[in-house]
Formats: C-alpha cells, sequence, structure tokens
C-alpha cells in the first residue's frame, strides 16, 4: 500500500499508523523485559544473545550482533558481562580453528543454558500477556508478517518489492 492507495486514504486521522504502533509497541515490550529480566540479572541485549546462541552456537561476535540487533562493539561489551556471569564461555584469541582468526563463537555453558530457559519462561509470559486475544494461527500469521516487513525494510525493497522501475 502506497500513499496514493485508496485503502491509506481512508483510513481515519484518529486512528494511528502502523509503523506508529509497532513502535510503541517495541518501546512498552522492551521496557516491559528489562522490568521482568532485572531480577534474574539479565539485560534485554544479554537475554536475547543467550536466546540467538540457544538456538545457533558458535556465532562470531559479528553474526550474534546482527542476530541481536546490536552493534559488534556493543556486543563485545555484552559478551563480555555474559562471560563474567559465567553464563558463555568463547576460546582464547587465535584458539579458533575455522574461519578467520579473529573470530570467537560464544557457546552456552550449562548455567548459561538454565538462565535462558528460565528467562525464556518470563519472556513466553510476557508475550501471553500482550497477545492474549490472538489465538495461535494468528500469533503466528503476525509474527511472519512482521518477520517479512522486516526481511524487506532489511534488504532495501521499496513498494515495488525489490524490482527497479
Amino acid at each position: 500500500m502506497t500513499a496514493t492507495d485508496p485503502q491509506r486514504s481512508e483510513l481515519a486521522s484518529d486512528e494511528p499508523r502502523l509503523a506508529y504502533a509497532v513502535g510503541r509497541f517495541h518501546t512498552v515490550l522492551r521496557a516491559e523485559m528489562l522490568r521482568r529480566l532485572a531480577p534474574e540479572g539479565l539485560s534485554v541485549p544479554e537475554f536475547t544473545a543467550l536466546s540467538v546462541l540457544s538456538a545457533r552456537a558458535g556465532l562470531s561476535n559479528a553474526e550474534l550482533a546482527r542476530r541481536s540487533f546490536v552493534t559488534p562493539q556493543a556486543m563485545n561489551q555484552v559478551l563480555a558481562s555474559l562471560e563474567e556471569k559465567e553464563l558463555v564461555t568463547r576460546p582464547a584469541p587465535g584458539g579458533q580453528a575455522r574461519g578467520h582468526h579473529r573470530a570467537r563463537g560464544a557457546k552456552l555453558t550449562a548455567k548459561g543454558r538454565r538462565w535462558v530457559a528460565r528467562a525464556q519462561t518470563i519472556v513466553d509470559a510476557i508475550e501471553d500477556q500482550a497477545f492474549a486475544a490472538l489465538r495461535g494461527e494468528e500469533r503466528r500469521a503476525l509474527a511472519d508478517a512482521l518477520a517479512h516487513a522486516a526481511q524487506r525494510l532489511g534488504a532495501g525493497a521499496g513498494p515495488t518489492g525489490g524490482q527497479r522501475e
């Protein structure tokens, strides 16, 4: 839908824009995650990194940063904190057998796996609270729609779906 779409012009002037609604939800979600994860000793970026590593161990700092929506510099700080808490391990510099000599794939420790499981339960409860009105298939459809929207914007695709005019 573009700015000249008839459907777009049918929106009531007091109806919130979708981008605003998504942005507001992100802000409120992040604040709630921060509030509920803090007693567990985790920040939101730390939880995100642990969650990503639980699904895909051994990612480099740069890969982990991309998947966690932070800069590589910020991820260095997150990983240092997680190592200090003994939730992740990374090989010593130069200890990585494959790939770039500076890439140090992080892995969860047993303690890290326990912490991420506990934290995931907290985040699941937040999702259940936020999306109580949606059935399972509606939640999946919303997640898919948001993932596809993010992919299109992340790939630089414009209103024509990436096709050049």
